[in-house]
């Protein structure tokens, strides 16, 4: 399996539209579609959701590229000029992720809006945006995994890796299902759905970075499968303290 099409789509004026751009786009268009839809099916206003949304997604972009600048900043700081180049790629979603949402929290405070609710509106369209995503990764030929002979690895340099941007991409997409249909429960608690996400991207994410070549490290150790492990702690006790308090009211 490799690339059927260059890095870059199209130009304009000289200047090269890449499809890793197109891509992250296109998955960020679905999410808003998504995210717009569900949060009328809730009865919460929509220009509120797009306030929020409008502010997130590009503070998102700057946040994924600061994240993995930071921990790669042996190359760049040696290569500075390279830091704003992010046409190739080098975008962290775990800072992307973690950015929005801070945005997202501070905003609704600001308009007095439940924050979990945001979070829980959103969750589905975030892990169907990283589906679509991370085919980007493919065209780039990028975020793979160790050597492998299976007939579905991708081929760099003529050499069969593991497609972790592959099994990322699947695994997100199962996730967008399992949460788009929970949330159509009758029965379920506020803040649920977000949590559910983080233990469910947290352990796929885990997995996944356990195979790829290119991680992001602290101190030997990999960020990614560091930061997963919070998300599934967070999710945890946050579905935890949700039981409890659901008892606590009932009794």
């Amino acid at each position: 399996m490799k690339p059927p099409v260059d890095r870059v789509a199209f130009s304009i004026f000289g200047f090269e539209i890449m499809w890793y751009a197109i891509l992250i786009g296109l998955g960020m268009l679905a999410g808003i579609l998504l995210a717009e839809r569900e949060a009328k099916r809730r009865g919460l206003n929509s220009d509120h959701l797009m306030d929020v949304l409008m502010v997130a997604l590009p503070l998102s972009i700057v946040g994924a590229r600061v994240y993995y600048v930071l921990f790669e900043w042996e190359y760049f700081r040696a290569h500075p000029e390279q830091i704003l180049n992010i046409r190739g790629g080098g975008l962290a979603i775990y800072g992307g992720i973690i950015t929005a949402y801070l945005t997202a929290y501070f905003m609704a405070k600001k308009k007095k809006l439940s924050f979990l609710t945001l979070a829980d509106i959103t969750a589905p369209s975030l892990a169907l945006g990283q589906s679509i995503g991370r085919w980007g990764n493919f065209i780039n030929q990028e975020a793979y995994g160790y050597e492998t002979n299976l007939p579905w690895a991708v081929l760099i340099d003529g050499v069969g890796h593991h497609p972790t941007f592959l099994y990322e991409s699947i695994g997100t997409f199962s996730i967008f299902l399992f949460l788009s249909w929970f949330a159509r429960k009758k029965q379920w608690t506020e803040g649920q759905v977000i949590f559910w996400y983080l233990i469910l991207y947290g352990i796929l994410r885990f997995l996944v970075e356990g195979l790829r070549t290119d991680s992001l490290y602290f101190l030997g150790l990999r960020i990614s499968q560091l930061v997963s492990i919070a998300g599934i702690a967070m999710g945890v006790l946050g579905l935890v303290y949700i039981q409890r308090k659901k008892k606590g009211t009932s009794s």
